[in-house]
């Protein structure tokens, strides 16, 4: 399978199955379009010549289709797709990773909140002590021969339950030479409860920090209100400012400014360099997932606007990039050298097998966006029991099993999709929604373009 797409003055192919990237001229371009689907024969058939020549020399054409060929040859065009012999390994995978919602509880009214305003509809509470030790127990017991665990304090707002945060953070930190383990922590903050005592101590502790921010004041204060209906940009924006200042000359330099765009902000370029201006260069804006009839999600109609927003985004990157002072976009942030592996090109993340989500009174989820969802619930902390069938559903879930996956050539940069997204979206984790696709497909082409721009001025 080859994918060919022009872009930004670049003629691009992507093999798919190889995940070699060519930077072809218009006229290789328009012979190889000539050649899709693929793959190509021996000879160049004289239905190719006579596509082309009005346009090309025939001589031309022929010396092409055969450079073309000796591609195909080397493994680079219409190579073969071999990946589906991984996709029973990870079945008994080890859990390496949990999201521990330290809070169902939020001081914030996210009007866009999946997780309905940080309850995730079970009512108000925080996680006990005793409850988050637990579930450093459980990991460490399911972790295996996984040396690197990662845990992400998250809610609501984990800051709520701070303390219940610095005490578990100990209680793993205690445990990691008996185990041989070594614990990787991410916090994901509003900001609203920031100051010096817990900036301190994220910047110590947490390898990653996730800071909610929708960019431009007027954006962010339209939907991130406070209880009382104001908004919070003024409140957040220093308090970020200051971590991730002192954070640049801490053990850990990591961290997001993440935001969301709606229907209301379909320019959300402007939030990504408003949020750079602001002192933040590893930036993330997603795109809301929500019911069609919320007034703020986004609809296929969109995709035009918001497929140039992506290209608009994409060349001021390369723009930036030439000029040594670009920041980093979490989407467009791909490996064309090595890449993920096999499995993580087929699987995507390891919700529900590899990762696992840990409420306040102990149950467990394949992941954060899966709690509430009792036909979803996999065990509790209490029993130690782990539904091993819920846990191979997921581990078997990826691009040759999910709905028109298999078929699309950006199958190994998406994995199928956020499979709580396809459940929410469509009742079911192996059906990916069409407008989720759409822009993925999109991004996928800016971060290609941006690689081969940047890589040949290098």
């Amino acid at each position: 399978m080859v994918h060919t797409f022009f872009l930004n003055g670049y003629y691009l192919a992507l093999d798919v199955n190889s995940g070699a990237v060519h930077m072809l001229d218009e006229e290789t371009y328009d012979i190889l379009n000539a050649l899709l689907p693929g793959p190509i024969p021996a000879e160049c058939g004289e239905n190719v010549v006579a596509a082309l020549s009005g346009k090309y020399p025939e001589e031309d054409i022929h010396e092409i289709y055969g450079e073309l060929y000796q591609l195909q040859q080397n493994g680079q065009l219409f190579s073969e797709d071999d990946y589906e012999r991984f996709t029973e390994l990870m079945k008994g995978a080890p859990i390496k990773s949990m999201c521990l919602h330290i809070s169902h509880d939020c001081n914030l009214r996210c009007k866009y909140c999946f997780a309905s305003t940080g309850d995730f509809g079970t009512g108000r509470m925080l996680m006990p002590v005793e409850t988050g030790k637990k579930a450093i127990d459980f990991l460490l017991t399911h972790s295996g021969n996984r040396h690197n665990l990662e845990l992400d304090f998250f809610g609501g707002e984990p800051l709520m339950n701070w303390g219940a945060v610095e005490e578990i953070v100990k209680y793993a930190r205690s445990k990691e030479a008996e185990y041989h383990k070594l614990f990787r922590f991410t916090v994901t903050t509003n900001g609203v409860l920031l100051n010096d005592e817990n900036i301190a101590f994220i910047n110590k502790e947490m390898k990653n920090v996730v800071l909610s921010l929708d960019g431009r004041k007027k954006v962010n204060d339209n939907l991130r209100v406070t209880i009382n209906g104001g908004g919070s940009y003024d409140i957040i924006v220093p308090k970020f400012q200051k971590l991730v200042e002192q954070r640049r000359n801490g053990p850990f330099t990591e961290y997001y400014a993440r935001g969301t765009f709606t229907k209301y902000n379909l320019d959300f370029t402007e939030d990504i360099y408003h949020i750079d201006a602001l002192g933040f260069d590893q930036l993330s804006v997603e795109p809301v997932i929500a019911d069609p009839s919320e007034p703020y999600a986004l609809t296929e109609e969109d995709l035009p606007v918001i497929f140039e927003q992506y290209e608009k985004l994409a060349k001021e990157m390369v723009r930036r990039k030439k000029e040594g002072n670009c920041f980093n976009f979490f989407h467009f942030m791909i490996d064309l050298d090595q890449g993920p592996c096999a499995i993580k090109r087929l699987r995507g993340c390891g919700c529900g097998n590899e990762y696992v989500a840990v409420t306040p009174d102990g149950d467990i989820y394949p992941c954060h966006q899966f709690v509430g969802k009792e036909e979803w619930k996999m065990g509790n902390l209490d029993t130690g029991e782990l539904n091993a069938e819920i846990k191979d559903k997921f581990a078997c879930s990826n691009v040759y099993t999910k709905q028109g996956c298999r078929d699309c050539w950006a199958k190994f940069y998406c994995s199928g999709g956020c499979n709580a997204n396809n459940y929410e979206q469509n009742g079911d984790i192996n059906i990916p929604t069409k407008l989720s696709c759409e822009i993925e497909r999109k991004r996928v082409e800016c971060a290609i373009m941006i690689k081969a721009a940047t890589a040949e001025n290098a």
